[in-house]
């Protein structure tokens, strides 16, 4: 293989990349979200400057993803934190947890998304919505919302979908420094709402060495919802580079 060619690939190994090319686009994507208030100290621990902290807001999320353009049918689950930078309020996402392989190299390594292999889960149970995550064979997340029981405003869910997103990307380079440390941020766009709901919402969190989703205690419910939608990933832009 010459050395355009290699340079024209997007991953490894190059007899079959671990990914396709993107933009990403989801169909019939459905998620459980779960807004609580956690302790401050705690959360401020976890968020890197130049973002910042004004409430103790974290999200607990489930999202099943039956269609998704080159990456198949797959489930995700996560906690981001509500933040700021600068003027713009937005989330940073803390850690997302997925049972695919695809979704999680092409999220690492073309976007900045801190995935690590979960076993989330998003079905129903009767009159109850459940989102579950279990990282080996332990289960460290518990979500419940009631199923349907009110529309939810279709402004609220499309703002909840598309706050600007940041995540932090460190790539170590064979020194063990930090090759790219980055701050970047994403957006959802293209958004179309197929169904937004909400109801009451209860969430249990288990403590766990590698999945320390507990280490945000849950001390209040703020909101809870039901989305169904069709979506596409934004593309990430660097707002700051630790290394400059």
């Amino acid at each position: 293989m010459r050395e355009d060619e290699v340079l024209a690939q997007l991953t490894t190994p190059l007899s079959a990349p671990a990914f396709p090319r993107g933009p990403y686009r989801f169909t019939d994507r459905e998620y459980l979200n779960i807004t609580y208030r956690t302790d401050p100290a705690a959360l401020r621990a976890l968020v890197p400057e130049p973002l910042v902290v004004d409430e103790p807001l974290v999200r607990f999320e489930v999202m099943r993803m039956p269609d998704a353009t080159g990456l198949g049918d797959y489930t995700e689950s996560g906690q981001v934190a509500m933040v700021r930078h600068g003027d713009e309020a937005g989330e940073f996402t803390l850690g997302m947890y997925v049972d695919s392989l695809p979704a999680i190299a092409s999220g690492r390594e073309v976007a900045a998304y801190p995935k690590k292999l979960g076993k989330p889960r998003l079905y129903t149970d009767s009159d109850t919505l459940v989102g579950s995550l279990d990282y080996g064979s332990i289960q460290v997340a518990l979500a419940t919302m009631g199923y349907k029981h009110r529309t939810l405003d279709e402004a609220e869910a499309r703002a909840e979908l598309t706050a600007p997103t940041f995540m932090l990307k460190i790539v170590p380079g064979y020194d063990g420094r930090p090759r790219i440390c980055e701050l970047a941020r994403s957006q959802i766009s293209d958004v179309t709402i197929k169904g937004a709901w909400t109801g009451p919402a209860r969430l249990h969190l288990v403590a766990h060495a590698l999945a320390p989703l507990a280490d945000l205690p849950v001390l209040e419910i703020v909101s809870a919802s039901h989305l169904l939608t069709d979506l596409t990933l934004g593309r990430l832009a660097v707002v700051h580079d630790y290394l400059a």
